[in-house]
């Protein structure tokens, strides 16, 4: 099994990271408004906490995380359908717990993609309500917590 690395995103990675969110097949039928026309932009990438996991031995991506840091939100995370149920995600939470936690940060906010509620609750996340929906997300979407702790 070839390991993961995790590094910081950089402005030249937005293309990549968008052909992975635009790949995702958790967001094709009901639920492809939400990332319809999405790009994630190098100014996204400069204003927020971005990190990309990579296959060690090909370079292949294999996930992201975005975190936002006031208020402290997990804002995006995709693990390219290939790469699920090897535990990239689990990888990228435990990092993005790691950096909330070396910054301070007590809690983290996830407003959440409906069929990826149980994952978070499996690597940790509460359930503390619900999003409404509203414009063009025409479902409610699970509100989640992560207690980060000292």
């Amino acid at each position: 099994m070839n390991e993961t690395m995790i590094r910081r995103a950089d402005e030249t990675d937005a293309d990549l990271l968008t052909d992975l969110v635009q790949a995702s097949s958790a967001y094709h039928g009901e639920y492809a408004p939400m990332i319809d026309g999405y790009r994630v932009t190098p100014e996204y990438i400069a204003r927020h906490e971005v990190f990309l996991a990579a296959d060690s031995a090909t370079g292949r991506l294999l996930g992201f995380y975005a975190l936002i840091r006031e208020p402290a939100e997990l804002d995006l995370m995709f693990v390219a359908d290939e790469a699920q149920g090897r535990g990239t995600g689990r990888e990228l939470i435990a990092h993005m717990l790691e950096l909330a936690r070396s910054t301070g940060i007590a809690e983290v906010r996830v407003v959440s993609n409906p069929p990826a509620e149980q994952f978070y609750l499996r690597v940790g996340a509460e359930r503390v309500g619900t999003f409404p929906a509203r414009g063009r997300i025409t479902w409610d979407r699970p509100e989640l917590r992560f207690a980060v702790g000292s």
